[in-house]
């Protein structure tokens, strides 16, 4: 090798070595995402935020994407992917509806699976193909609501149930790979998110509109009261940065004891708790 050749084969390496580590967080924008970006800066990782509107971190790339729109997450992941050097991903991004199952909207419940599965489940396909080359992490954030159900949040619940499910699945098959996959379950969390539900009025409620609106109010008392972003971001990104991370985690004490305490109690108890909880 001239030293030409060896001059640009240094610049290459020095290139190739100075592309960031790089996070990509699904739903950095607000709330616990946000949080998050801000707690792995501060570890001295790169964030690249996939969301509808821009996290304003200083120091955050933000690519435009609307999860739910046909193949805009694949392309987002597959730019910065492009430009950086992946070792990891965070999604953050969901929605939530307070609605009788009987008189709920297909297009509603259809889209809140869109976002809160569908494109979880789209964004574990898009960056497998770049984590596989060198290992790294997977965190989806699930909730609490996917082992207690939530009362007249059904579809809510039943997504994150789905996605605690697909993280098992996930884990099985992505272990080979040095991939780790986990979910972060957060109980009541006080962010914007509890005024971003949809909740259906009188009208669209009918015959339960009294208790869709005593379940939406206590759910909400319940999210403002409860921990903050902060913690819940505290704790995914210690999960990421974990070198041996769990498959499921709960926030906050209190949150574990119910998941064990919930193991030996019957299933009847456990409505009647949710009853009460929710006032129903």
């Amino acid at each position: 090798m001239d030293n030409t050749e060896q001059v640009q084969a240094e610049q290459t390496a020095e290139k190739h070595h100075a592309r960031p580590r790089t996070v990509i967080i699904v739903g950095a924008s607000s709330g616990i995402g946000f949080e998050t970006a801000l707690r792995l800066l501060g570890r001295g990782y790169s964030v690249a935020n996939i969301s509808r509107t821009p996290c304003s971190l200083e120091h955050v790339k933000n690519y435009t994407a609307d999860v739910a729109e046909k193949c805009a997450l694949e392309k987002a992941i597959s730019q910065i992917a492009a430009e950086s050097d992946v070792c990891g991903l965070i999604y953050c991004a969901g929605f939530s509806m307070a609605a009788p199952i009987e008189y709920a909207q297909e297009e509603d419940y259809r889209y809140l699976f869109e976002v809160n599965y569908f494109g979880a489940l789209r964004a574990i396909k898009s960056v497998a193909p770049h984590l596989k080359k060198k290992g790294g992490r997977i965190i989806l954030v699930s909730s609490m609501g996917g082992t207690f159900p939530v009362a007249f949040d059904s579809f809510y619940s039943s997504s994150k149930a789905a996605v605690d499910m697909l993280v098992k699945a996930a884990a099985l098959e992505l272990e080979p790979f040095n991939i780790h996959v986990s979910s972060v379950q957060p109980g009541g969390t006080s962010t914007g998110f509890t005024f971003k539900r949809k909740v259906y009025g009188e009208e669209e409620s009918r015959d339960y509109s009294a208790k869709v609106k005593r379940a939406a109010a206590a759910l909400a008392d319940m999210e403002q009261g409860g921990m903050s972003a902060g913690e819940v971001a505290r704790q995914v990104a210690d999960v990421f940065c974990n070198k041996k991370p769990p498959l499921l985690i709960q926030c906050g004490g209190w949150n574990k004891f119910f998941v064990a305490a919930g193991r030996f109690l019957p299933a009847k108890a456990s409505l009647y708790i949710n009853k009460k909880v929710y006032k129903q």
